[in-house]
Formats: C-alpha cells, sequence, structure tokens
C-alpha cells in the first residue's frame, strides 16, 4: 500500500467481522490502506479474512474479543491504539438475528440477543466516541436490519435489539456530529449473499441472477462512501435493499 492512501497509517475497526458483510467492509477499508482491525469472539476464524486482505497486499490484524465484555472492549481498543494507529473508523456489525414465537422465547435468548445486538453496540461504540472525540474526527457505522424499524412476527427478541441499537445511533449522532464524529445507521433490509442464505434458501438465493439479493461488496462500498462524505452534507441513516424487494 501507499503512504499517500486515506486511510494510511490508521486503523479501522470491524466488529463482527464475518465472511459475508462484515469481511468485505475489512478488505474495502485495506484497500484504501487502512490497517483493517477485524474482531469477533473466535479471532482464530479470522485467519482466512486476514490472509485475503494480505493478498491483496493490504494490512490486517485479527482480534478475538467478546464485544459484550466491557473489559475487553476497552482493552481491545487501547492495544489497537497503541499498537497499530488511531481509530478512524469503527463499524459494528453483528447480527443476532433470531425467530421464536413470543411464548418461546426464553429471557436468556431475548438477554442474549440484546447483549450482542445492542449492548455491544453501546460498549463499543463509547470507546470508539472516547478515543474519536479530542481528535474531532472519525466514522462510527452501526449496522441495522428490517427489524430496526417494525417489529415482525417471531422477532420480538431481535427487533428489541435492534430498535434500541438504532435509537442508540440517534443519540450519538447528535450528541457526537457537532464534535466532528459522523455517526450513521444502516437499515439493511434485504436477504444478503452468504453461505447460510444460499444452503437454506436456495429460492432467494437465486435471485442473484437478476441482481435480486444484496452484495456484501456493495454493502461495503456504501459504508466507504459514508466515510468519505464531506461534513457539509452527512448521512446518518440510509436504507439499503435490492432493486426486487417489497417494501
Amino acid at each position: 500500500m501507499a503512504n499517500d492512501t486515506p486511510g494510511a497509517g490508521k486503523a479501522a475497526i470491524i466488529i463482527g467481522a464475518g465472511d459475508a458483510t462484515g469481511g468485505a467492509v475489512a478488505r474495502r477499508f485495506a484497500r484504501a490502506g487502512y490497517t483493517a482491525c477485524v474482531c469477533r469472539r473466535n479471532g482464530d476464524q479470522l485467519a482466512p479474512l486476514v490472509a485475503d486482505i494480505e493478498a491483496e497486499g493490504g494490512t490486517a490484524r485479527a482480534f478475538g474479543v467478546d464485544a459484550r465484555d466491557e473489559a475487553q472492549v476497552e482493552a481491545f481498543f487501547r492495544t489497537v491504539e497503541d499498537d497499530v494507529g488511531p481509530v478512524e473508523v469503527m463499524v459494528f456489525n453483528i447480527g443476532a438475528n433470531v425467530n421464536f414465537p413470543i411464548t418461546e422465547t426464553t429471557s436468556r435468548v431475548y438477554r442474549k440477543v440484546w447483549e450482542m445486538a445492542a449492548f455491544a453496540g453501546f460498549l463499543t461504540g463509547r470507546e470508539a466516541a472516547r478515543y474519536m472525540t479530542p481528535r474531532g474526527q472519525g466514522t462510527i457505522i452501526f449496522t441495522g436490519a428490517t427489524a430496526s424499524m417494525r417489529g415482525g412476527k417471531g422477532f420480538a427478541a431481535f427487533s428489541g435489539a435492534k430498535f434500541a441499537l438504532r435509537a442508540l445511533a440517534q443519540s450519538m449522532a447528535r450528541e457526537l456530529g457537532p464534535k466532528g464524529i459522523h455517526v450513521a445507521h444502516s437499515v439493511i433490509d434485504g436477504a444478503i449473499d452468504t453461505a447460510w442464505i444460499r444452503e437454506n434458501f436456495p429460492d432467494r438465493a437465486a435471485l442473484d441472477e437478476e441482481g435480486g439479493i444484496l452484495k456484501p461488496d456493495d454493502i461495503a462500498e456504501t459504508y466507504w462512501q459514508i466515510h468519505r462524505q464531506p461534513r457539509t452534507a452527512w448521512t446518518h441513516e440510509i436504507d439499503l435493499r435490492p432493486w426486487i424487494e417489497s417494501w
């Protein structure tokens, strides 16, 4: 990577860097010169993603972090700041999508989904803000879902968590925007092209031939464009869906 690339010497943290959207976001920011600091609970699962980024000429660091644990999150951000570079971008991309009838939704399930999709967003968003605010710049993006906007049948736990994450994003945007921090929330409204979708919903996956399913790389490109927006015209919320998606 050339040193004149936009992210040279800086870190982009991706919380929930899986095989689809999170991985695509990490690759996109690495192509722009950022060190992609990819994170999930089992850090060993990140080896293929790191290898892909390095094969493309980028730089990546893998971290095994439980984003629901305050001490781990705090230590993770300190390590990135001390050993990698200033955190200029933080993308929170933990999903936690589950579907249960309300009478079969246990307190354990509800609490776990909230911890993963909402509480972890608060912890990581707060830490990002703590480092970005003194510098007066940075981008924080939270990945939302259709459930961020409406509670569907069987999605009490998921919708509750995603509604909370959206409220967090709005509150942070209003507080941090005047301090130079761009906070955005994306509503991903549709199926994403993943192995899980292809295996479990082949009819939906077949729509790929006509551009009817969300591509992780296209989501990642939108996130990059959000980060690059001039502060005279910031987006807070954006919805992304395939052209044939009913809404």
